[in-house]
Formats: C-alpha cells, sequence, structure tokens
C-alpha cells in the first residue's frame, strides 16, 4: 500500500508548478485527475520538442494521472466539477487572483459542499501585496526574489539558471503544505486553504545570501560569495579539451587533498584566498586543469579525497554508471508512444514506495468514465458534449 492511496486530488493547474506537485501526490500513491478545458487543456501539451506529437515537458510532469475535460464557464460544466469536488481530498489551482471566484470553483464555494477539501492556490506574487495581479513567470520571479542578480560571472550580466527554480520551488512547497494538511486533517477531520506564492518560495531559498546581508548590511556580488565560486576551493575549472571540473573542496582536508594531487602544497592555506591572494591561487589551478583532458583529470583524481567531479551534460548524465544503477531514469509504456523515459521519484521509501505506475494521460482520456462514476448517464454525458460542457 502507498503513503497517500485513497486520496483523490483534482489538479486545475498547468505548466510545471501544479503539475509537478501533484505528480509528487500522484507518485506516493494519490489519485490525481487533471481538471482540463475541452479544446486545448494545459497548454503545456503542445510545447516543443513533441514526441509522436505531445510534449516532452508534458510527458515528464504528468504521469500517473487521470484527464477529464470540462468548461467551467459552462454551467454544466461547472456542475460536474462541483459533484466532482464533494468525492476529493486535494484540490490544486494555479489561476490569477480573483479567476477560481469568477469560475464559481474558488475555495469558499467548493468548502460549502465539501468541508474536508485541502484547497491549494498556487500563485506568482499571492493573493495579497501590490504585485498580486501582476502576471509572471519563472524569469520574473527571479530576478523579484534577487536571484538573477547573485548569478552569472564576477563582473559579467545577471544570468538565467539552467532549471526552472522558481517553479519547483513553488511545486515543492506546496506538496509539503497539502501532506502536511492532510496531517491536520487526520486529527482534528478539517481541511483548510493553502496560498503558495511562488516569489516567496524562490525569496526563501536564498537564505545563506540574505544571512551575508543581514551579517553585512551589503548585498553580495555576483561572484563573491563563497558558495558563487568566490573562493579558489568552491569553483569551475576548463580543462584542456574545453569541458570542466567543479571543485568544492571547502573542508581543509580536501582541500589539501587536492593541492597535494595537483602539486600545488604552497596554496593549502589558501583555499578561502580573497582579493589578490584568491587571484593568484585561482590563476595556478586553472592552469593545471588546463593541462589534461577532463576525463584525464577525473581519473587521476577518482581516488582523491577532495570533492572534484566532471561537469556532465544530461546525455553523460542519462549514461553514467552511477546514476542508472540508482534506477532513477524508469521507462513508462504508452498505447500510442511507446516506452517513454521518465525521471522517477528521487526518494525510497522503505515501507510505502513511490510508483511508477501508467503513462501521462491524453486529453479527456478519462471524461466518460469519470462522469459515470458520478452518476451521468451515458445520454447525459452526450448533453454535455453538444453543449460544449466537456
Amino acid at each position: 500500500m502507498q503513503a497517500l492511496e485513497g486520496v483523490r486530488v483534482l489538479d486545475l493547474s498547468r505548466l510545471l508548478p501544479g503539475p509537478y506537485c501533484t505528480q509528487i501526490l500522484a507518485d506516493l500513491g494519490a489519485e490525481v485527475i487533471k481538471v482540463e478545458e475541452p479544446t486545448l487543456g494545459d497548454y503545456m501539451r503542445w510545447f516543443p520538442p513533441l514526441v509522436g506529437g505531445v510534449s516532452a515537458f508534458y510527458l515528464m510532469v504528468n504521469r500517473n494521472k487521470k484527464s477529464i475535460t470540462l468548461n467551467l464557464k459552462n454551467p454544466k460544466g461547472r456542475e460536474a466539477f462541483m459533484r466532482l469536488a464533494k468525492t476529493a481530498d486535494v484540490i490544486v489551482e494555479g489561476f490569477r487572483p480573483g479567476v477560481a471566484k469568477r469560475l464559481g470553483v474558488d475555495y469558499e464555494s467548493v468548502k460549502s459542499v465539501n468541508p474536508r477539501i485541502i484547497y491549494c492556490s498556487i500563485t506568482g506574487y499571492g493573493q495579497t501585496g501590490p504585485y498580486k495581479d501582476q502576471a509572471g513567470h519563472e524569469i520574473n520571479y527571479l530576478a523579484y526574489a534577487g536571484v538573477l542578480s547573485l548569478t552569472g560571472q564576477r563582473g559579467g550580466p545577471p544570468a538565467i539558471p539552467g532549471v526552472q527554480v522558481a517553479d519547483l520551488a513553488g511545486a515543492l512547497y506546496a506538496a509539503i503544505s497539502i501532506l502536511a494538511a492532510l496531517r491536520h486533517r487526520d486529527r482534528t477531520g478539517t481541511g483548510q486553504y493553502i496560498a503558495v506564492f511562488i516569489l516567496d518560495c524562490v525569496v526563501s531559498l536564498t537564505c545563506l545570501q540574505a544571512g551575508f546581508y543581514f551579517a553585512t548590511g551589503r548585498p553580495p556580488l555576483r561572484g563573491e560569495f563563497m558558495l558563487q565560486g568566490g573562493v579558489p576551493c568552491y569553483n569551475i575549472y576548463r580543462t584542456s579539451d574545453g569541458k570542466y571540473i567543479a571543485v568544492g573542496a571547502v573542508e581543509e582536508q580536501f582541500w589539501k587533498n587536492l593541492c597535494k594531487a595537483l602539486g600545488l602544497e604552497e596554496f593549502t592555506d589558501y583555499e578561502y584566498a580573497v582579493g589578490k591572494d584568491r587571484e593568484k591561487v585561482y590563476q595556478a589551478l586553472a592552469k593545471k586543469f588546463e593541462s589534461k583532458t577532463r576525463d584525464e583529470w577525473v581519473e587521476e583524481l577518482k581516488n582523491v579525497d577532495c570533492c572534484c567531479t566532471p561537469i556532465y551534460t544530461l546525455d553523460e548524465v542519462f549514461s553514467d554508471k552511477h546514476v542508472l544503477s540508482r534506477g532513477i531514469l524508469e521507462e513508462i509504456e504508452d498505447e500510442q508512444l511507446g516506452k517513454i523515459k521518465v525521471i522517477g521519484y528521487p526518494a525510497r521509501l522503505g515501507s510505502t514506495p513511490a510508483v511508477v505506475r501508467s503513462s501521462p494521460p491524453s486529453l479527456g482520456e478519462h471524461t466518460e468514465e469519470i462522469l459515470a462514476s458520478l452518476g451521468y448517464t451515458e445520454r447525459e454525458i452526450e448533453e454535455m458534449r453538444r453543449e460544449g460542457a466537456i
């Protein structure tokens, strides 16, 4: 039995934050039903690159789910949603503030028919505050949170991170909060409203950099903070073949081991060098690493306890023997697309393991099945289809 078996989640969200959150819940055993607009649905479905006409991005964050199409602007579509909401434990939505209320599917409306509901709203800037009505995406939240100002080369312009830090942070905080709310309901029998603001989530991730600011009274510059490459012992070095090595020799013993292996023992006391000393040590390591290829360094340092690793591209990640040995890469069989590769659940639960059970659903794949389970007849379902409710 899985941890969330018996929990029904209605997912009104689109794109990345909400679907990633609900995929976590689905992997842990929840029944997740995507509630989608009938014509386009979750428009993540159509983002290139496409695999058999379906977005590769959509396939990565929507496994283990069902899909029903409901036009929430149609009275019959909204009525069907409320009937479905009566059977749900959790609702996740990602509308801009006020939209759910205009559609008649907001927390108070659902609570009136299901007092035990846990209702999670994921928004960019929150339900209150000066920015609440602003549109935004990942890059905007990172900008407001100061993350872009901290990302990039020393003296260079801000850089966009290579993964969607903000959206995924929002998804993780939403999932954690939903699990906490389910635990609270187990104890008290009452549901609750959860508001997740992606900007706040990203601000929370700046905890160390904020600590620097609170302590010194000034924000760290790009490349100045220790864990951003501000010191020689925690940095990136180019190799002779144009590839790179990541050095994370923060602790004294790792740094000493590295200096000894490189023949640079004169720098063993300079791991946290700043100013001119930093540049001198950094250049010495840079020159040394440029004398061999990345893989030659990997081989030479493999038995040295010094926290040095190759910087992989994704094709190397998914062919790495350690990554493959952990079982993080899984395959799902899809009726139309054949075998689909996905990244599995990254934690191992000893008694209630996460399971990759089914491929992502096609748009409206389970509409008739779900409506029938709510008591709709074939005739009523066909009538709803003609009227554009589904």
